[in-house]
């Protein structure tokens, strides 16, 4: 899906052709599309495509008086059970008259400039609009982690009463979430500090400020990422136990519970064995001194099993 927008004033317009100074936002394009950008723009192909590979790496690359910034976006997964996080490359490529940005699936960071609910943005002040996508991208990545915070605070209250591994699942979901994050915003970082030292990209007074902030915000993020997934690690081996300690709870109750069932079971298995002279069976109330009988010895053993907690 090829889509071309220009701001003009405060509004920010779709276009049907590229002028200059517009912003083309690539998502998930076909090879017609990538030959267009190419032919119309000379934008080198390899920057093009960079993007659409999920495996590719963070980078920073300079030819030809194009700049090529690659860095990784979070995005959620969701299924029907599960809910990870995980990230996607995205592509910004500066040329000398316009911007562009590829990715292969739409992203929340770019749908806030399409719905041009950015302050201060605009198309016009494309290097302003770079260092404005990656401080949103660094935000992003902190909103996620502290989503990732509140699910794992919930799965540990519902581990305490847990005896199936659904929500050992879950936590698992939630650390192979955190591998994803703290790798993508360490390289993230990489390309940051290389922009940072790197003059290429034209710095103005407040744009210095925004770059400052988005190195802080990924800072950030790195470091909740490491202690979340800390807690995360400790927190699984713990509950692992917790599960495992909960299923013996279980297993102690049955067990001290068919104890006393087997007691008159004994009594009546006893009294219907075909013997004569069998105490009070020639009682008329032989059945409720035998029911009696069972039960009181039940009732002593169901007591020494209580002192024992053994219930």
């Amino acid at each position: 899906m090829l889509d071309i927008f220009k701001t003009i004033g405060d509004t920010l317009f779709t276009l049907e052709e590229i002028e200059d100074d517009a912003w083309i936002n690539l998502v998930d394009p076909t090879p017609e599309e990538i030959d267009f950008i190419e032919g119309e723009l000379g934008v080198d192909r390899d920057f093009l495509r960079a993007a659409l590979d999920e495996e590719e790496s963070a980078r920073f690359l300079v030819e030809n008086e194009q700049v090529l910034i690659l860095v990784d976006t979070p995005y959620v997964e969701k299924t029907d059970d599960h809910i990870i996080y995980e990230t996607l490359p995205l592509g910004i490529i500066l040329t000398k008259n316009n911007i562009i940005t590829v990715c292969l699936k739409n992203s929340i960071v770019l749908d806030q400039f399409e719905k041009n609910s950015v302050r201060s943005f605009s198309t016009f002040k494309k290097y302003r609009f770079v260092y404005q996508l990656l401080y949103k991208n660094a935000q992003r990545y902190l909103l996620y982690l502290r989503q990732i915070d509140r699910m794992s605070n919930y799965v540990e209250k519902q581990l305490h009463k847990s005896m199936k591994n659904k929500e050992l699942i879950q936590l698992l979901d939630l650390e192979k979430s955190l591998v994803y994050i703290t790798t993508a915003l360490k390289a993230n970082q990489i390309v940051l500090d290389k922009i940072l030292k790197i003059d290429v990209i034209k710095k103005y007074a407040d744009d210095e400020d925004l770059l400052d902030d988005v190195i802080i915000e990924n800072k950030q993020a790195i470091e909740m990422a490491n202690i979340y997934s800390g807690i995360l690690s400790g927190m699984m081996d713990a509950f692992a136990s917790v599960i495992s300690n909960n299923l013996n709870i279980v297993m102690k109750l049955l067990t001290s519970i068919t104890i006393l069932m087997a007691i008159p079971t004994m009594f009546s298995s006893f009294y219907g064995m075909n013997v004569l002279n069998m105490p009070f069976s020639n009682s008329p109330y032989g059945f409720w001194i035998v029911l009696g009988m069972s039960l009181v010895t039940a009732c002593i053993a169901g007591f020494i099993l209580a002192k024992k907690d053994l219930f």
